[in-house]
Order: C-alpha cells, then structure tokens, then sequence
C-alpha cells in the first residue's frame, strides 16, 4: 500500500505554490492499494469533498477553480483501502509542506495561498537593499539642545555610552529618557557612506514628536520631534536621498498614542484638549475608555501607550482618508512608504484603506507590515489573517527568515531544516510578495546578530536583569565570522536585503535597549563593513540574485547551497534579461567541507559563504 503526494512537485501539484484567484489548480496523489480517493477542501469556515478521478498507474486526479477571492485554501486527501480503512494523507508533521504525512486520524491540511491577480509590489523592493536607523542613536549633525527634549530626558555626555536602562519602579518598564543627539541631519550627513555600502532604501524608526527616545508613543503624527529636527529638515533628507538613489520608509505607529501626546493629554502637556483630560474632546472617541479618566485600554498593558480605536471615522480619516491626513502629508514631504508597527493588531480593513490610499499618492510606495510569523496564514485575535493576498501589504519583516538563518548558523537547526523553512516560505507566498519580503538578521527589537551568532547564552533575559556586554576576542571572532556568512546567505535570497544600522560596523548587545547603541563612527570593524559591501555590491550587479528562480540544496547538515538562475532569457516575472546562474555554498560547521558543484571539487572552509558561480 502507498500513499503519496509532494506539495512542491508540479507532477502532484500544478501549478505548485500560490494562485491567483479563479485559478485553475491540479492535484494528484498516488494511491496504491486504495478503492477510492477523496480530496477534502476547507475554505472559508466550509467543509467540501470530491471524489478523485483515477488515472493510470494508480495515481488519481482532481482539477480544482480557485475561488474568486483572496485566501487560503486547505486540504488533505482521504483514502478508503481494498479493506474498506480509512487513511489520511495530509501536511507534513511540522506544517511546512512538500511530502505528505499518511495517518489513521485528521491530519493537518496542506496551503494553498489565494491572491489577487492584479497583485504587484514595487519592483524597488525587489531590487533594492534597506537599512534600518534608529534617528537618536545614528548621527548628530549640529550639536545638541535640551530645549528640544521632552520634560525628565537628558542627552548622553558621550557618543560612545551604552544606552541607559532604567526601570520605573512601579510600572516595571523602561523609561527610555536618554538621548545622544542623532537626527535627520546627521543622517543626511552620512548619506554617501550609506550609498557606498549599495543600500536604496532608509527605514527609519518613528519620527515624530514623542516623549520617548524610540518614539513608539506617538505626540504628534504630525510634527518631527524637536530632538531630530524639523519638517524641512525631513524634506532636505528626502531630496538628498533620492539624488543617490534612495527611498525613505516612515514607521506608522497606528494602533496606539502616547499618554503624552496631542490626542490623549494626560499630563497636560498639549493644553488639556486631550480626551484624558476632556471627556467632550474631538479625541475621547478615539480611546477605548472603561472607566473615564483613569481607566483604558493599552498597548500590553503599557498605561503610556493608550490604545487606539481604529474603526472611528475620525481616527480613520485623520490617518488615512483625509485630504491631508497622516499617510498623505508625509508621502507628499517625500516618504517612499510605510512600514506598520504591529501590523497583526491592526484591523485588516484598515490596512486596506492604507494600502489604498499611499498607492493612489504613489504607486511606487512600499507597504511593509511587522508581522512575526508566517505572514500568508497569521493567526491574530481568533482570526485567520493572509497579509500576502494582495490586499494589504506589500511584504513584511522576515522574522521567519531570520530566525532560520540564525538557527542553521547556530546549529540549532541542520541544513534540510533551513532548507524546508525557506522552501515553505516560497510555497505559500505569492511571487511578487515572495521577492519583495524585507530579510533582516537584525531590529530594535532583537539582540544584536553578532551576539546571537557569538555563543554567549540567553540574550533576552528579563528585563531587570539585562546589562551591557564585552565580548571575549575569540566571541567575537566566532560571531563574526557566521555574522558574514548569514548576510551573504541574506543577500542571496529572494527579498530585499535589511542591514539594521550598526551590524556592519560590528555593533553587538543583548536586547533592548542594548541592541540600540551608537553608531560606532570612527571605530568600525573596517573588515566587517567591507564584507557587507561586497555582498550587497554582488546583489546589485545581478540579476539572477535579485529576479532569478531559486534552488536550494542541504549537503549534509552544515552545508547550504544556493543557486540563482535566469534561463530563456526572462526572469521569474517574465522581464528580458541576460541568462545568468549565480550559486554560494554556506557551511556553518566548524570544520571545512568539500562539495561538488559544476563538476568541479571545491573546499568551502569553516563558517563561511563561498561564491562558487
């Protein structure tokens, strides 16, 4: 008896991967030993079932039309034996598709991810590499004035401090009041050394007026913070980048406010308008009161970030619909686009709306969501949500991706482990979402890569008991060598390359604060920065690397291979382009490895990538 279906193989699915709406999809199992097969579907909270057609050499066959909508379509098959049992054949036991697992009980279904066929992304994203800055922890240029500092904050007398952690003793949190004087000038300063690593796009962590160092408590969606500079400032930095060809992302923090800001009020600050501070204030309806004042909902239980009704049509059209609302005001001061915070507590509606609005001011915005996992079937508040369909976003912050490269560098997991978590990623995400995913190895919300990578324990201890780390010389050779392996890894993927600022100047520290030092101007690891050049530099002079198809091979446990291709002369989105295969060999391990490729022996030495095409 043998049943059998592969999710990745075009002879048992075909088209493999996602599809467009109204589609049409073949699936086929091979059943040995059976009477008869039945494909099972669930769409949308509905159960339907149809017998397969049986083909010869016992395979059997079901031609399914894809629904008419965005989705996600699940099944597994369910066979009756010569015995008159019942066996199933479903998703694989971690979920991550390709072949089947057969069982005597429901198995877990097998994706088929359902996405608009009018979906298009930005080609940019695909092309292009970002970095992540921090504003305050990046670059001053100007000096410094307290005077542009919220009440109880400071500036650092040193560059070179390790950022501050101190927690409020009765709320248990950081009060993130220190600052070190970065701003929009600075980084404008420095915008020809960011050009010269290859980077085309700046995400910038939040901007506008907050009280606090990271900005995530919003003041003022309208104004810059004082501390980094002004509304020119913010256009001059636009105008600089975009002559060297980069694009700036704005951080839209849009489930929350501050307690400190315009809309909410609660210390006074803003003139007593806000809704704590008058229950008949435009803004009470934006807040989700139950028991005025004192009492409301927050952002996991943070009473400094009061949350947010998204759903008003005031809120909605303040950010959103307005003539002159949140999203437009700064796409036409000259932001490429937004990336939303915690995208999965947004309603999906609402990003619609987004969506909507930024491509309409311009087509060429990006949309970029935090998403922490699996972004084509997220599970958030009891609801299915496919941030890939598109819809909503363009792409999201591969914390997937990350995740597995770490891993496999770490040996955490072994090379067929990394190589089924990406292929997953391929199978369930449409293409031009796929090739548009922001593929980071570091955030402010991590530990740094470098201390991950450097085998120095728990990063992420509770709060009260992180500290600033020195690395051993010999950890941060170790961490440093797999750091430039996983961005070559990174930079050989489909998706856009993520430098979190820093990483390539050879920044570590253990979780926030500690991952948001300075930029360590003056004292960069020279041989680091040049390995994350070279690796973009590569990228960039590439086609294959950026739109060419992907094969990924495990040799054994420690060796990755990846292999770009374009062949009869069109890339995967069916643009011309030249015939081009380009291939690294990845090997975590910490001895060297030999593999064959292109008929050649070659030797990929310890914690290394290798370019082998």
């Amino acid at each position: 008896m043998y049943f059998f279906h592969d999710s990745r193989s075009e002879q048992y699915r075909s088209p493999s991967g996602a599809a467009p709406c109204a589609g049409k999809v073949r699936l086929r199992v091979l059943a040995n030993g059976f009477s008869s097969v039945t494909l099972r579907i669930w769409w949308q909270n509905a159960e339907y079932r149809w017998y397969m057609r049986r083909l010869e050499n016992d395979m059997y066959e079901y031609e399914m039309q894809m629904p008419e909508e965005p989705g996600i379509v699940w099944y597994f098959f369910i066979g009756a034996d010569e015995h008159g049992q019942t066996w199933y054949l479903g998703n694989a036991w971690d979920g991550l598709g390709g072949e089947g697992n057969v069982t005597r009980h429901e198995p877990p279904s097998f994706q088929i991810t359902v996405y608009d066929p009018a979906y298009k992304t930005p080609a940019w994203m695909r092309e292009g590499v970002m970095m992540q800055i921090m504003v305050d922890r990046f670059a001053n240029a100007g000096g410094t004035d307290v005077k542009n500092l919220p009440a109880g904050s400071y500036y650092h007398a040193r560059w070179d401090e390790d950022p501050a952690l101190v927690i409020n003793d009765r709320f248990g949190y950081n009060s993130c009041n220190d600052f070190f004087g970065g701003n929009l000038k600075g980084i404008q300063e420095k915008l020809d050394y960011i050009a010269s690593l290859g980077v085309t796009a700046l995400y910038l962590n939040p901007i506008f007026e907050a009280h606090s160092n990271h900005k995530y408590d919003t003041g003022d969606y309208l104004k810059i913070d004082p501390s980094f500079g002004t509304e020119e400032d913010f256009k001059a930095l636009c105008a600089a980048a975009k002559e060297r060809g980069i694009r700036i992302v704005l951080d839209g923090v849009f489930s929350h406010t501050g307690s400190d800001s315009r809309y909410f009020d609660r210390y006074g600050t803003y003139g007593g308008k806000g809704a704590y501070s008058d229950p008949k204030s435009p803004y009470y309806p934006w807040y989700n009161f139950e028991k005025w004042p004192e009492e409301y909902k927050c952002w996991w239980d943070f009473n400094t970030l009061p949350n947010v009704n998204e759903e008003h049509p005031s809120y909605r059209k303040f950010i959103i619909d307005g003539r002159n609302s949140v999203i437009a005001h700064w796409i036409r001061a000259g932001a490429g686009g937004w990336r939303l915070d915690v995208a999965d507590e947004l309603p999906m509606d609402f990003i619609r709306a987004i969506r909507k609005r930024e491509k309409k001011l311009d087509p060429e915005a990006a949309l970029i969501g935090e998403v922490w996992e699996d972004p084509s079937n997220k599970v958030a508040y009891d609801e299915l949500r496919c941030y890939c369909a598109g819809d909503t976003l363009d792409a999201t912050m591969n914390y997937p991706l990350r995740e597995a490269v770490l891993a496999f560098m770490n040996c955490q997991i072994n090379a067929h482990d990394f190589v089924r978590r990406v292929s997953s990623m391929e199978e369930n995400q449409p293409k031009v979402f796929f090739y548009s995913q922001m593929n980071l190895l570091g955030s402010h919300d991590r530990p740094r890569a470098l201390t991950v990578l450097a085998d120095v324990g728990n990063m992420e201890p509770d709060r009260k008991y992180r500290y600033p780390i020195e690395l051993r010389p010999e950890h941060y050779a170790l961490g440093k060598r797999r750091l430039i392996a996983a961005w070559n890894l990174i930079c050989a993927l489909p998706g856009m390359p993520c430098v979190y600022y820093g990483d390539e100047a050879g920044l570590y520290g253990i979780s926030d604060p500690y991952c948001r030092g300075t930029y360590p101007w003056g004292r960069e690891d020279a041989e680091l920065v040049e390995a994350f050049r070279e690796a973009i530099v590569r990228r960039k002079a590439s086609r294959a690397l950026k739109t060419g198809t992907m094969k990924l091979v495990a040799l054994g446990r420690d060796v990755v291979i990846v292999e770009r291709a374009i062949e009869g002369g069109r890339d995967v989105f069916g643009a011309k382009a030249e015939d081009e295969t380009r291939a690294i060999a990845v090997n975590r391990a910490s001895e060297a490895h030999w593999v064959e490729y292109g008929g050649a022996t070659i030797e990929v030495p310890p914690q290394s990538a290798l370019v082998l095409q």
